[in-house]
């Protein structure tokens, strides 16, 4: 890899850095303060697993580092902005469940984050999205090449993590994964009606663009574990069905939730023409023609796109898409039915709890 220099040895000793707090906020030693005790951070705290995270934190920054100055900065900049580590810690959980090792999970769960990363530059670049969650994009701050370029590096390490992952299954699920991700980015859902057209289209895209790396994730950290085949398999299915509860979700908060905590403003979707499941459902429920308006509009105007997120809300098709959400949620819980209870066993319970609690 051209101008990459690693800084430490990757097939050496992994030990967990010496600092307290890591860059996405989460404490790595200690009780955690009050105002982070809920949430995931408290969840990956009582599950006892920040401090592995932390090492994984570090590993992203370290591997993000290049001699190129602009891909440093723009690394840099993507990897600070990367959230929770949620997938991170759903391959760490899933490795928990068998025979732990941190140096066996460390370069899966990096190689799902450094994935997901590069997704969403990508992502990013396509809608020329200016902000995600708040924060500028890469192509914004920089330009689309940088954009572009650092996508593809990101890609770059994830495989050169997939490679020192300790079982060759690893490297099949990503490279999946991946390939299932640029085919997802490529079926946008183009209609909001007929219902089983609409709903058919943003099924596929929602398991190919967000649910595909969840299970990968899974399955991933469940391999480094030692799980067998049946365990594997079980991971895998609760991952997929999480991540569709997942996206599922933000598109339900999108409708309800609002600026401060979303990092965009409510209706942000409708604004691109963006088909999600509450409007499916709504559309399906009334012959409005407000609904079909706002999806011809380019942009459509403030006053249609506030009409239209009130009538998607008293028509249910934000509840609607709630409960798809809790559907999927109680199927992955099920397939954890397989394993003894334990604190990763809970945890990843809890974990999809979190994630329809976000829409309450």
């Amino acid at each position: 890899m051209a101008g990459y220099q690693p800084q430490l040895n990757p097939s050496g000793p992994v030990t967990v850095p010496e600092t307290r707090v890591v860059t996405n906020g989460y404490h790595v030693t200690g009780e955690l303060p009050p105002q982070t005790a809920g949430g995931l951070a408290g969840i990956f705290h009582r599950a006892g697993i920040l401090a592995d995270l932390g090492a994984i934190e570090q590993r992203l920054l370290e591997r993000t580092a290049s001699r190129v100055a602009v891909i440093s900065a723009a690394g840099a900049h993507t990897v600070r902005s990367g959230g929770k580590r949620l997938r991170a810690a759903l391959a760490v959980l899933a490795a928990h469940l068998g025979q732990y090792q941190l140096e066996r999970v460390l370069h899966p769960a990096a190689a799902a984050e450094l994935i997901h990363a590069a997704s969403l530059v990508h992502d990013d670049l396509v809608d020329q999205a200016n902000r995600r969650r708040g924060q500028i994009t890469v192509h914004a701050r920089w330009d689309n090449d940088v954009a572009l370029m650092v996508g593809d590096y990101f890609f770059a390490l994830a495989a050169a993590e997939m490679a020192l992952s300790p079982d060759p299954r690893i490297i099949t699920f990503y490279a999946e994964a991946v390939q299932t991700i640029c085919e997802g980015e490529l079926s946008p859902v183009t209609v909001a009606e007929p219902f089983d057209r609409a709903l058919n289209q943003y099924l596929y895209k929602t398991g190919a663009k967000t649910a595909v790396l969840f299970e990968a994730a899974c399955k991933a950290g469940m391999v480094a574990g030692g799980g067998n085949d049946e365990q594997v398999a079980a991971l895998g299915r609760y991952g997929y069905d999480l991540g569709m509860a997942f996206q599922i979700v933000d598109d339900v908060l999108d409708f309800i939730g609002d600026e401060r905590t979303m990092g965009k403003p409510a209706g942000n979707d409708l604004r691109q023409g963006t088909i999600t499941l509450p409007l499916i459902y709504a559309t399906a429920a009334s012959p409005s023609p407000r609904l079909r308006d706002v999806l011809q509009e380019t942009p459509p105007d403030e006053t249609l796109v506030a009409a239209v997120i009130r009538e998607v809300i008293d028509l249910g098709g934000v509840a609607a898409a709630q409960a798809e959400a809790e559907r999927y949620i109680e199927r992955a819980i099920a397939h954890l039915d397989i394993f003894p209870p334990s604190s990763a066993h809970q945890a990843l319970v809890e974990i999809a709890r979190f994630v329809i609690e976000r829409a309450v």
